[in-house]
């Protein structure tokens, strides 16, 4: 893969997401999006280099380009996982520095470490250091009661010093003491003037944007603004037909049709027998696709088809065919007036 590959995909990716853009995920985004940067779940330094969970960098390379974030706040222990990542294949290694759980805090990693620039900092060196994939960072405005106006433009001349070209922002807030992660993704406000006005204060850092990203006419705007990239989040995974499937043509600038939720089905029957063959169960992957008709008619029945027989014994492709039957005739069938 070019060393640029995650740059020039980084105009339009799809946030790391807990619990969600796993390897199944990723494999489906790709089918919508041969463009689109994806993004890991994060992986702790310390579950790969003390715990040796080297299963957790499991992905396939129809998924590029995908990035790998990492979570942790040792240098010596990032720069080793890093190396790791690279080995695996990884386009990009990305620093966490943006989430809000107190599983993270406990282990001074995530949105706390925007507390920290210096060590991030050198966290960063010794991941650039280590291998030769780049080496990006994810962070918030700030935390707490931090002033974004200050610490923000501190935390970016950390990272620019320490050889980082590409950084994402998330434009809220973190609350550490008195939200949940999930209030942190919506209570904190907004603030994209300040991401703007990063852009201007340091013009040749790589920046995309996050945070209450809901459609690819908003992404397409804020690129039109000047930003070089947009990360989009929890819209890309519950309606990622609505996002993907016109994002190379619109976002990239590609020609030919756009991509089609129900192309993307038939595309993922081998996928699903694969995994199957290999021991695995349907719902691991079907969970991820009860999005995909998000907004169009036969959606419900969609989602209720995978959602109640996906788990039971035995559960195969046939029934993601049968459930895709009920889309399409419902999408064929002819409106009487």
């Amino acid at each position: 893969m070019p060393r640029n590959a995650a740059a020039a995909a980084a105009r339009l990716s799809c946030a790391p997401m807990m619990d969600w853009t796993d390897r199944h995920c990723r494999y489906l985004h790709r089918l919508l999006s041969r463009q689109t940067l994806l993004y890991t779940e994060m992986v702790t330094a310390p579950a790969l280099v003390r715990g040796g969970a080297v299963y957790l960098l499991e992905h396939s390379p129809e998924e590029y380009p995908v990035a790998l974030q990492l979570g942790g706040s040792d240098p010596a222990e990032l720069a080793q996982a890093a190396r790791m990542g690279a080995q695996a294949g990884y386009a990009e290694i990305n620093l966490n520095c943006g989430c809000p759980s107190d599983r993270v805090q406990s282990g001074r990693f995530g949105a706390i470490l925007m507390t920290e620039p210096a060590l991030v900092a050198a966290c960063c060196v010794a991941m650039r250091e280590a291998q030769p994939v780049e080496v990006t960072v994810k962070c918030r405005i700030g935390v707490d009661d931090q002033n974004p106006e200050e610490v923000l433009p501190e935390f970016l001349a950390h990272v620019v010093a320490a050889g980082v070209q590409r950084v994402q922002i998330h434009a809220r807030k973190a609350w550490l003491d008195g939200l949940s992660p999930k209030e942190n993704r919506d209570i904190p406000p907004l603030d994209y003037d300040l991401v703007q006005r990063m852009k201007m204060l340091f013009p040749n850092l790589h920046i995309s944007i996050n945070g209450g990203i809901t459609s690819l006419d908003q992404a397409v705007s804020l690129l039109d603004q000047g930003l070089d990239g947009v990360m989009v989040g929890r819209a890309a995974y519950h309606q990622p037909a609505d996002i993907l499937c016109a994002a190379d043509r619109r976002i990239f600038g590609t020609s030919g049709p756009d991509t089609t939720p129900e192309g993307a089905v038939h595309a993922m029957l081998p996928y699903i027998e694969a995994h199957l063959a290999s021991g695995g169960r349907l719902n691991q992957i079907t969970r991820h696709m009860l999005g995909l008709f998000a907004g169009k008619p036969g959606a419900r029945a969609w989602r209720r088809h995978l959602s109640e027989g996906a788990s039971r014994p035995g559960a195969g492709p046939e029934l993601v065919e049968r459930a895709l039957a009920e889309i399409t005739d419902l999408t064929e069938s002819p409106v009487i007036l």
